[in-house]
């Protein structure tokens, strides 16, 4: 067994085939500060390496050796061109870029990359993508299973990330405590407020500041429905359960639903109604009502933002002055 799965046994969904390049200390150091900020941004980055190394038989420390190099830079310059003329988007291709910078700053280096990729920042595949109306949005909740048509509501209603609903190791997510203004009491299930809040921890905020934002009473009732179903099935919940940790195709094997598991629901419901939009567009969908919200003067572009768990003014006001807070909280619930 490779010793990074003895430290590390929460992300056995690293890629088996790069793992062995964990076995260099620097390389594994490397991997440990991009993780701190995101396990998705480190795992990705690991694998990139690895197949930037496999593709030009060269191993990490080689390329720190050679990076400074005109010969190495006309070899990262032929490898670019290589992928351009098979094709590959420029979106894809300079990943490579950023990885091997990456590498490179990490163990300080002061050498950049510059070579020029064409469409760097063109995107094909999302090109022709467009946001669901709220017939076709339906249409995929009427497709997806009660715990799917929770984890649209989540984000299409809420604006929350899938990495908020379940994390990508199953360590962490959406917990029944973090809706704040739900009870369980014998068998039921209610709310108290409706638009509800729903607290994002620190832990599960992209931007790693606490924020909140609210569930309307359709999203309400798809959770209802769905958490009264886990107790009539004999869940033991609590303000500690996940609110999507039981996944009934096989065996519990984390605690909570790991992101990869949280977008399948969501696309095979998509699917089913006959699209082909990844599931962050649901996300999108959320942002798109709040600007046109924004644009008929009914919601502020700093509650847009917070909202969207992005940093600005209410931010700052949220984390440096809880005296406000119940007058902000009142403020966005009824914008």
């Amino acid at each position: 067994m490779n010793p990074y799965y003895e430290l590390y046994p929460t992300h056995s969904c690293m890629p088996n085939k790069y793992a062995n390049l964990l076995n260099d200390p620097d390389v594994r150091r490397w991997f440990e500060n991009l993780r701190s900020k995101s396990i998705i941004t480190a795992t990705v980055y690991l694998r990139s390496l690895g197949l930037y190394c496999e593709l030009n038989q060269i191993s990490p420390q080689q390329i720190l050796a050679n990076a400074g190099s005109k010969k190495f830079r006309d070899e990262f310059t032929d490898f670019v061109r290589k992928f351009e003329s098979e094709g590959k988007a420029g979106s894809y291709i300079v990943r490579f870029k950023k990885v091997l910078n990456s590498w490179f700053a990490y163990n300080n280096l002061n050498v950049k990359l510059k070579v020029n990729i064409a469409g760097e920042n063109d995107t094909p595949t999302l090109r022709e993508e467009r946001v669901p109306s709220k017939e076709e949005l339906d249409k995929i909740l009427r497709m997806a299973s009660p715990r799917g048509r929770v984890s649209i509501a989540l984000m299409a209603f809420c604006g929350l990330r899938p990495e908020t609903l379940g994390n990508y190791s199953g360590t962490d997510g959406l917990r029944i405590g973090d809706l704040v203004e739900l009870t369980l009491a014998e068998g039921a299930v209610n709310f108290s407020r409706i638009p509800s809040m729903i607290l994002v921890r620190k832990s599960l905020s992209k931007t790693r500041n606490q924020y909140f934002t609210f569930i309307p009473s359709q999203g309400i009732t798809y959770l209802t429905e769905y958490l009264l179903g886990l107790l009539k099935r004999g869940e033991k919940l609590s303000k500690d359960s996940p609110v999507l940790g039981v996944d009934d195709r096989g065996a519990r094997k984390n605690e909570f639903l790991r992101t990869t598991l949280v977008t399948r629901d969501i696309k095979e419901a998509i699917v089913r109604a006959g699209f082909q939009w990844r599931p962050y567009v649901l996300r999108a969908y959320f942002d798109t009502n709040m600007i046109i919200a924004e644009s008929k003067g009914t919601m502020s572009h700093p509650y847009l933002q917070f909202l969207m768990g992005h940093t600005g003014d209410i931010e700052a006001r949220y984390s440096t002055n809880k005296g406000v807070l119940p007058y902000m909280i009142e403020g966005i619930r009824l914008t």
